[in-house]
């Protein structure tokens, strides 16, 4: 048995179907088969097999959520190429694999390409892919020059009257990071989200008062 066959067979022995309705709950209805393993545990996992990127993959084309979300947590951003990304991206069924994958892909020398692309792209995911992309490099990307994330806010504009659930949020949480950042990019944001909230919609004054909110307290 494969490491990653002896992985996915323990994380069946875990299924926890009031985890699973728990989860639902949440918004988390991926398509794919959910077992309803906490997230430490697939922490622990992927703690133990770190940077694993072969194995990452063959965790992340079993098709089954969690291992998913571990192949996430373990995977290599060094050696994440633009076309398994994109796979990952495309086949990403729910929002909490979108963020997971955005941590990864977050540290690849490629993410600000990925997160202009996605940020434009239609499906609900991908787009959500994209803004959760400028939020995480937001965070955790501190050497990055404050002009990546000027470009980012107006593309936040330009798509801050998408209705739906998860990309709306996630537009928010692009803007509210982005603002967090450093005191220069906090001005910007500040002034980004006014001109938000001008804009003939009822998504667009909901992303812009809510960053306004924290962004000025």
């Amino acid at each position: 048995m494969s490491r990653a066959e002896e992985i996915l067979a323990d994380l069946r022995r875990r299924r926890n179907p009031d985890n699973i309705a728990g989860q639902r709950r949440y918004g988390i209805t991926p398509k794919s088969e959910q077992l309803g393993v906490p997230v430490p545990h697939l922490r622990e996992i992927a703690k133990s097999h770190r940077r694993d990127h072969a194995l990452a993959l063959e965790l992340w084309a079993t098709g089954v959520h969690e291992a998913r979300l571990t192949a996430a947590f373990m995977d290599d951003p060094r050696q994440v190429t633009r076309s398994q990304a994109e796979a990952w991206t495309r086949q990403a069924d729910s929002w909490a694999l979108v963020d997971s994958a955005s941590m990864l892909f977050c540290r690849a020398e490629f993410a600000a390409e990925k997160a202009r692309a996605w940020s434009g792209r239609k499906a609900e995911f991908v787009k959500r892919s994209g803004f959760s992309l400028m939020a995480m490099m937001a965070v955790h990307r501190k050497e990055l020059p404050d002009d990546v994330f000027l470009e980012f806010l107006s593309i936040i504009r330009r798509e801050a009257n998408d209705e739906r659930n998860f990309v709306k949020k996630a537009v928010n949480w692009a803007l509210r990071q982005i603002g967090k950042r450093n005191p220069r990019l906090r001005r910007s944001a500040i002034a980004e989200a006014v001109r938000i909230k001008k804009l003939d919609s009822p998504t667009a004054r909901w992303i812009a008062t809510d960053a306004l909110r924290e962004l000025r307290s």
